[in-house]
């Protein structure tokens, strides 16, 4: 995905702007020339802990990311999404829904509650609908969604799609910062839907 591009980030839902994979990941790829931003919500703004309703949300970023094209001077078409949990999840809303990117970068994807696997339709539903790259990067150990879940889900997606997996990590993915910014740059710089160096985009995690 080079010439670098324009990423713009999206916090999950308990976080904000300066969530640390975040910033992992706006400094990786701000170091070989991307132009990257993270954004809040209105909620966040506002300095409420609930999350807005969907419509909200993904209004937020159809705003947020005019004003990276405008800023970076970038055309739509090498403009990069993503985030990490809700976020992602939104952004990737987003794109199917019509708000034109060149790729979705989605940090501990929320395939479904908990405990709560007759939610997962909801939060797929519009799989079918992104037809760019996508890259997943996400814990073996998720409660938010198994490898194999998150995999099979996955496979509804007709763009090309890779996984990274952050050996027994959960959703949370705490201390893997670095190693997520390393798996991001080698996606971006690589051939369009290849997966990052030694780590499959299919199969079980190694």
């Amino acid at each position: 995905m080079l010439p670098p591009a324009g990423l713009l980030l999206a916090p999950g839902a308990g976080a904000g702007a300066s969530q640390p994979q975040l910033v992992a990941i706006d400094e990786a790829l701000s170091a070989v020339g991307w132009v990257v931003a993270r954004m809040d919500f209105p909620y966040r703004l506002a300095g409420r802990r609930a999350p807005d309703r969907a419509p909200v949300l993904l209004a937020a970023v159809r705003d947020a990311a005019d004003e990276l094209i405008e800023r970076a001077g970038v055309s739509a078409e090498r403009l990069v999404l993503g985030g990490r949990s809700m976020g992602g999840r939104i952004c990737s809303m987003a794109v199917a829904d019509g708000l034109p990117a060149a790729g979705l970068i989605l940090i501990s994807y929320p395939l479904r509650p908990p405990g709560r696997p007759d939610k997962q339709a909801e939060r797929t539903a519009h799989f079918p609908h992104l037809s760019i790259p996508c890259l997943f990067v996400s814990g073996t150990k998720d409660a938010f969604g198994s490898p194999s879940e998150l995999e099979a889900a996955t496979k509804a997606i007709p763009g090309p799609v890779a996984h990274a997996w952050i050996e027994g990590a959960s959703h949370a993915l705490h201390g893997a910062d670095v190693r997520i910014g390393e798996r991001v740059v080698e996606w971006a710089a690589s051939p369009l839907g290849a997966p990052p160096s030694g780590h499959p985009s299919s199969g079980p995690p190694r």
